[in-house]
């Protein structure tokens, strides 16, 4: 699919819980549509101290660029993201300039907080799993994939990452188009999502 470029792209919107399956439906999804996927990830402000610092707050993500960025996209033109490097917590000098598809993919744990994007937003997504699925899950990546301790993994859950999921993240839920069961085969929310965004490309 090319982009007309008076055609303003079609924004999707996904949120959901740590480990609730929404990066890796949403890059499915991406792949199977050619969607241009912005994950909200790059956002994230230098931390010069990264034990213990609250990465699940909205404060520790720079909306506002992203915002911007988005804004940039829909006017058809092309945006410079962000690359955030997260070996060193920091976001590097270079940004990755990307062109507007015909849709655009946002997301990221707290992408639905923030009321501009959501008012940019044609479709709003939440990818719903239970807590104790969200943790195994948590716990079997960062331990298996990213060299953590399990200890260390429980204590940054319980100070950082359920208080604010239950702050921010899961009222998210109530405000979303279309929710997915997080529980089920990844196939299968792939296809629901790309089946909701087809049917929203042809006006169905």
């Amino acid at each position: 699919m090319s982009l007309v470029p008076t055609q303003r792209p079609l924004f999707v919107v996904i949120a959901g819980g740590t480990a609730s399956g929404k990066s890796t439906v949403a890059a499915a999804a991406a792949e199977l549509l050619d969607a241009l996927l912005v994950s909200h990830d790059r956002y994230y402000l230098d931390v010069a101290e990264p034990r213990g610092h609250n990465y699940d707050h909205p404060d520790a993500l720079d909306t506002d660029r992203m915002v911007s960025d988005l804004r940039t996209l829909a006017r058809g033109e092309v945006a410079g993201l962000p690359i955030y490097a997260f070996a060193t917590h920091s976001r590097q000098p270079e940004v990755e300039r990307v062109a507007p598809k015909p849709v655009v993919l946002v997301e990221g744990i707290l992408t639905l907080v923030d009321p501009r994007v959501v008012a940019l937003a044609d479709l709003t997504v939440f990818v719903d799993a239970p807590d104790d699925i969200r943790l195994v899950r948590r716990i079997r990546r960062d331990v298996v994939s990213r060299g953590r301790d399990v200890e260390g993994v429980l204590r940054q859950y319980l100070e950082t990452v359920r208080p604010m999921h239950r702050q921010f993240v899961a009222p998210c839920r109530n405000q979303a188009d279309l929710v997915l069961d997080g529980t089920c085969a990844p196939e299968l929310l792939v296809q629901q999502l790309v089946g909701r965004v087809t049917g929203q490309l042809n006006g169905t």
